[in-house]
């Protein structure tokens, strides 16, 4: 073996496991990958569902990808070949923990491996069932949880009230700020892409068009707050999904049909952010929100539901309004019509707020000070 090869063979890894890639699970890899870079650490990230992908293995931003390419249908039940496949690849290379992201990755790298796992939760309830409380509690010595907000933290720690406190921990979602802003479209550039008009006043909105995301009660304080605007204002709702009917037909019951654009899924959304004068989002407990962050790196004000994890970033730089109440929210985005004069002052808060706790570099404090890891390692 060559010098070079014990060097390589000597290194410390960290297995990152992840359930798959879709929506804004890449870039959760990536923000965890990016905790170790300047460290002795090298980091492998396995996906448990997902084809191959040199797009993804490169937005890992990982020292090795491994694609385990298993369907949805496939990781269902006890998970016994996967749990072998984990087994094989801990056992490859000298490991000191796991972070597993999300229950499933939790349950196969803590049976498949006796590595120290930090499960990473991105979701409410995932410990209110018994079945997954006991697990936990089982595998307690070697297992530390992560929520995505305080929010999602409260929640499992109500879930699992003989934890200590320093084991069940907050980390939030985080940005590459630079990276993001560069990415940007200038906003006339964002608007024409958009078909938006260039003197509107755009109210916008990115998500799922579900339940979860509650446009419906967007479209109504939108419509509430539509006299109080300037004239011509829109309100544009990037996203699809199986309420795209029912909520084109409540604009069309308020008489705002004219005032709403629904853009459909835009590949690269947040690219197009700059073309909103304001970024409302209306969801129902929001274990964090990443477009919020998003939103703040493009300049936008945000206007948000005062609830989950959502009411963390926007409390300190936005205006709240009580969940699923429209008069609020119409206020909300009548008072923000008429605050053209404080943007230069809230665009600075939101970059604050971005590079002080929602930046890479900020999340690596954090991380490194977390008394769980002295515990695991």
């Amino acid at each position: 073996m060559t010098t070079s090869e014990v060097a390589e063979a000597a290194q410390p890894w960290v297995l990152q496991f992840c359930h798959g890639y879709d929506g804004p699970f890449l870039d959760c890899a990536r923000q965890y990958a990016a905790l170790f870079v300047g460290t002795p650490y090298k980091v492998c990230t396995v996906y448990l569902t997902g084809k191959p992908s040199s797009e993804v293995e490169e937005g890992s931003a990982s020292d090795e990808v491994i694609f385990l390419d298993y369907s949805s249908r496939q990781v269902r039940g006890l998970k016994l070949k996967a749990i072998r496949d984990l087994k094989r690849i801990a056992a490859s290379r000298d490991f000191k923990f796991c972070i597993a992201h999300r229950f499933k990755p939790v349950y196969v790298a803590l049976l498949g491996s006796e590595l120290p796992v930090i499960g990473v939760h991105h979701a409410f309830g995932d410990y209110r069932r018994l079945s997954r409380r006991l697990f936990a509690n089982f595998f307690k010595a070697r297992l530390a949880l992560l929520g995505v907000s305080d929010a999602v933290r409260d929640d499992m720690r109500a879930c699992l009230p003989s934890w200590p406190g320093e084991r069940i921990e907050t980390l939030y979602n985080r940005l590459d700020v630079a990276a993001v802003q560069a990415e940007l479209l200038p906003r006339e550039e964002a608007r024409a892409a958009l078909q938006l008009p260039q003197d509107a006043w755009v109210v916008g909105n990115v998500g799922r068009l579900h339940p979860d995301k509650d446009q419906a009660t967007l479209i109504r304080g939108f419509a509430q707050a539509l006299a109080q605007l300037p004239a011509g204002s829109l309100l544009a709702i990037m996203g699809s999904g199986k309420l795209e009917v029912a909520l084109k037909a409540l604009a069309v019951e308020l008489d705002v049909a004219n005032s709403v654009r629904f853009l459909g899924q835009v590949p690269g959304g947040r690219r197009y952010f700059k073309a909103f004068d304001v970024f409302a989002l209306s969801s129902d407990h929001e274990p964090f929100g990443m477009v919020l962050l998003e939103a703040m790196a493009a300049g936008v004000p945000l206007v948000g539901s005062d609830c989950g994890g959502g009411r963390e970033v926007v409390g300190n730089v936005g205006r709240l309004f009580p969940l699923a109440y429209a008069p609020a929210l119409a206020v909300a985005l009548t008072e923000q019509a008429q605050a053209a004069g404080e943007l230069p002052v809230v665009r600075q808060r939101m970059l604050d707020s971005l590079q002080l706790r929602f930046s890479d570099a900020a999340v690596s404090r954090r991380f490194w000070s977390l008394p769980m890891l002295a515990a695991l390692r």
